[in-house]
This record gives structure tokens, sequence and C-alpha cells, in this order.
């Protein structure tokens, strides 16, 4: 073979080779942040993001964990997508000063690797359900501690991690730094970020849930964080409760304010918005459908205070109801999930004042007589023209009238009107004062 027949050789070869690394895809990481409580919208980012790393044959999905815990319904969809994902999934407890507590710990040992930045912590993970667990009876709440903690149990053991130990975190409410984590084999590496993170894990051999190993591929992997659709984007400021009721109470107060008013369209509008997002988002969480009876309760007491008169006492009664109501409406003891006393204190109060003084102008305005139209002419007083016996003409309200009496009018008589039928008026005899013909 001649010496240019070679290189034409080699050139095919390095071109071929070329074309192969230019069509395979870029290794990346698909990033899903959970720095927040743990809830039923955690749960749906999760599940979309491992979906969408296993469409687009992400090499590993990285949730970086910061968060104090959450509810276990919550919890326990997200571990049963990560062990059922079809790429790995690596658990990350970030940044540095973060936690991964209660939920929060199990899901960073569901995960095929586990790994915590410095300076963090984990653990704690006694059982919050929803209701709260210092309502449950003894037995109850003794058999959703065993639940849990046979739970964990099994997910450590499957991952090859201190089961004993993790045990202990929900049993005993025990706590790790991210040193004794990793002295405990409770996670699998420390790292100072997520490139360090990937970095340490190239070329590493992990066991899947299903037993199959894999090793990870991870040299030069770009790290793309997950997008939130539109929903997410805007339920996610949203779901927290607080937020979630100020928004509810505001929106009440626009669609009550448009129905005082007709004809403002803003208020109305708006307010409308405000009540749908705040319902999406506490839908989302679990209601204890007394502290929604309590708020329904406190609206119906405001709208009889302006009707009766209570002295004040349905004012106040309705304040308290939505207070309370507040304050339970969300059924759980995770205190980050639910309504502060300050919050609903601070809303309820400009709100019942509100709502009861505009409700008050409201009842006064329909009691007024009516003083344009035809029945503004009713109860009138004015003046015969003409002798009445009994039609004639009469000046009422500054205009001509024909008039039918009830009984003879003289000329220059006060006449009462009864009532409007088209242009004619039914009067009656007034007062015999002002017979001179004076208005």
């Amino acid at each position: 073979m001649s010496a240019d027949s070679t290189r034409n050789l080699l050139s095919a070869l390095l071109l071929g080779i070329s074309f192969l690394s230019a069509a395979q895809p870029a290794p990346y990481v698909l990033e899903i942040d959970v720095d927040q409580v743990i809830h039923p919208l955690t749960t749906e980012v999760i599940a979309r993001g491992i979906d969408q790393a296993g469409r687009e044959g992400a090499t590993a999905v990285l949730i970086r964990l910061n968060t104090p815990g959450g509810l276990m319904t919550a919890m326990q969809e997200i571990i049963q997508k990560i062990v059922a994902s079809p790429v790995p999934v690596i658990t990350f407890v970030a940044p540095s000063g973060g936690r991964a507590a209660s939920a929060g710990f199990m899901i960073l040992e569901a995960a095929d690797v586990a790994a915590m930045a410095p300076a963090t912590n984990t653990g704690a993970s006694h059982p919050v359900v929803i209701g709260g667990g210092s309502q449950l009876d003894p037995i109850m709440k003794q058999k959703v501690e065993n639940d849990a903690a046979a739970s964990l149990r099994a997910l450590a053991q499957k991952r090859g991690r201190n089961s004993a130990l993790a045990e202990k975190a929900v049993l005993e409410s025990k706590s790790f730094t991210e040193n004794e984590a990793l002295e405990n084999h409770l996670i699998d590496l420390i790292a100072a970020d997520e490139q360090a993170l990937l970095a340490a894990l190239h070329n590493r051999e992990i066991t899947r849930f299903d037993g199959r190993r894999q090793k990870l591929q991870l040299a030069g992997a770009e790290i793309r964080h997950y997008r939130m659709n539109t929903r997410e984007r805007v339920l996610m400021p949203l779901i927290d409760p607080n937020v979630a009721f100020v928004l509810l109470i505001l929106g009440v107060l626009g669609v009550y304010v448009e129905f005082t008013h007709p004809g403002l369209i803003v208020p109305g509008v708006a307010g409308g918005i405000l009540v749908i997002l705040a319902l999406m988002a506490l839908t989302l969480l679990p209601i204890n459908w007394a502290g929604a009876a309590l708020i329904l309760l406190g609206l119906v007491l405001f709208v009889l205070e302006a009707k009766l008169a209570s002295h004040g006492i349905l004012g106040i009664g309705g304040t308290l109801a939505l207070i309370l109501g507040a304050v339970i409406l969300i059924d759980t003891a995770m205190p980050e999930l639910r309504i502060r006393w300050a919050t609903a204190t601070a809303v309820a109060l400009p709100f019942a004042i509100i709502t009861m003084f505009l409700l008050r102008l409201v009842i006064q305005a329909r009691a007024l007589k009516v003083a344009t139209g035809s029945r503004g002419m009713i109860d009138e007083i004015g003046v015969a023209r003409t002798d009445l016996a009994p039609a004639g003409k009469v000046f009422v309200h500054g205009e001509w009238w024909n008039a039918v009496s009830t009984a003879p009018v003289r000329e220059g008589g006060k006449v009462k009107v009864l009532g409007v039928d088209g242009l004619q008026l039914k009067v009656a005899p007034a007062d015999d004062a002002g017979k001179d013909g004076s208005l």
C-alpha cells in the first residue's frame, strides 16, 4: 500500500471518528431544586423532571435538597418515582448550611447516590402526617412511626446503607452532620458543590434499585436546571398557605366591592383571579373542612352584623371565626405548612372592618327613599291647580300633572301622591296647612 493510500485511509478513519463523536450527544445531568417544604407540587416537579430526563437520555438526575421536611404522602410519591427512575438519581444536600430533615432525609436515602455538602445536616425523620401526629392516639401513632421506620429501613438496606442507624432517625429523631452521616454509611460522599460531586462520581459503579449494575459516565457532563411549566411557576410561590390565605381574602374583598358597587369592573376581575389562584394553591394542601366552615361562618356573621343591631357582637364573632378558621385551615402539624396567628389576625381585622363598613353603607342606601323616576314621586306633596272632583291638574315636584283624587280637593289644596299610572297621578287630600297655595 502506497504512502498516499495510507494517509487517505487514516484521514477517512479520523473523519469517521470525528463524525461519530459529533453525532453522540454530550452527557448532561438534570438538576432539580427542592428548597422548601415538601408538598404535592414538589412531587409533581420531581416526577416531571425524572420523566423528562428519561425521555431526553440524561446521564443522571441530581436532586438538590434544602428542606425542613414535609407531608408523608408527598414524600412517599417522590420515593416511588425515584426508585422507578429509568436514569440514576443523585440526591445532594446543599448548599453549605442547608439541611434535609424529616421527609428530606428519607428522600436522601432513597436515591442511587446520596451526598452532602460541608456544614449540612440531615435526619430527624419522626413522621408528620395529615392531621398532625400529636393528635393521634398512642396506638395509631406507634403504627405510623413503625411504618415509616420499616419503609426507611427497607430503602437503606436496598441501597447498602446503615439501616439500623437510619431507623433511629425516625424512632428517636436522630440528626447527623455530613461527617457523621458519611462515617456511619448513611451517605456515599461529601462534595463541595455540584461540579465536585460529578467529578467524584465519574466512573463509579452503582447498583440500581432493580439490581442492575451501572457505571456513571459524568466526565464533562453539563448541568441543566429543570424548567418549571407555567402552572408550577405560578403556584410554587403561592403554595405557602399564608400567601394563599391573604390572596383569598383580598380576592373575596374585590368580588364583594364589585357586588356592592356594580360597574367598577376592576375589583371584580382582579378579585376573581385572586380567588381562583388561592383556591388552586390551597387545594394542593390538606384542608381541614372545619376551618373552611369557620371562615364561611365568619363571612356570614359580618353580613348579619350590618343588618342586625347586635352592638358589635356578631362582628366580633365573625372576626374570631375567621381567625380560628384560618389557623386550623391546613390539616397538618408542620409549622411551615400552617397559617400563622399573626397572618390570620392581620388579615381578618381589616377585612372585618372594611366589609362591615361597606355593607352598612349599602343597606343604608337601599333604605333611603327613591328620589328619581316614577317611584320618586310617591308620597310627594303637591298643590291642586284646579278643583279635583275627582280629576284635574296638580303641581308636584316642579311639574304639572293630570291627577285623580280619592276625595274632592279644591283648587289650592294640598295633595299627596299615592301612585303613578303612566302620565297620571293618583292623589289624596293632604293636611289643610298651606291652602293658600304656597309650596
